[in-house]
C-alpha cells in the first residue's frame, strides 16, 4: 500500500469532503516513433486543477472541477452535470517516466509518453571479417 504521507509546513489544513460526480475522461492514444501521446478530454479543467501521477507503473490523472455558481438565481432544471475526472492506465517499464509531459489547453489534457531508452530500436552495425 503507498504511504500517503507528507511533512507540512506549519498547522495543516482539513480536508473538504465533496459530494460529486466522477467522470471517466474519454482518451485517445497515439503511437509515435518516440513514444506515445495520450490525450484525454477534461473540460472545465485548467493546470491548476489537474493533477497527473506516476506510481508503480500506474498512470494516474485527476482533475477537480468548480461547479459555475449563480447566487441571484435559482436552478429551475439541469441538463448539464459538472464533476471531477478521474482515469488511471497501467504504464510500462518501456516508458520513460521521469521525463513524461503534460499541457492542458482547452480543456484538452495532452499526455506525452517517451520511450525509455531500453525500447529504443538500436542499430548495430555489420563488420567484415
Amino acid at each position: 500500500m503507498a504511504d500517503h504521507t507528507h511533512e507540512v509546513d506549519g498547522p495543516a489544513e482539513a480536508e473538504v469532503a465533496r459530494n460529486n460526480t466522477t467522470f471517466t475522461p474519454a482518451a485517445d492514444i497515439y503511437e509515435t516513433d518516440d513514444g506515445a501521446v495520450l490525450v484525454l478530454d477534461v473540460p472545465g479543467c485548467d493546470e491548476g486543477s489537474v493533477a497527473v501521477a506516476i506510481e508503480d507503473g500506474v498512470l494516474t490523472i485527476h482533475g477537480t472541477v468548480k461547479p459555475d455558481e449563480f447566487p441571484d438565481l435559482e436552478l429551475a432544471s439541469a441538463e448539464y452535470s459538472v464533476g471531477d475526472f478521474e482515469r488511471s492506465f497501467t504504464v510500462s517499464e518501456m516508458v520513460d517516466v521521469k521525463n513524461v509531459g503534460a499541457s492542458l489547453k482547452d480543456g484538452v489534457l495532452r499526455l506525452t509518453l517517451p520511450k525509455a531508452e531500453i525500447a529504443k530500436p538500436r542499430k548495430i552495425d555489420v563488420k567484415l571479417g
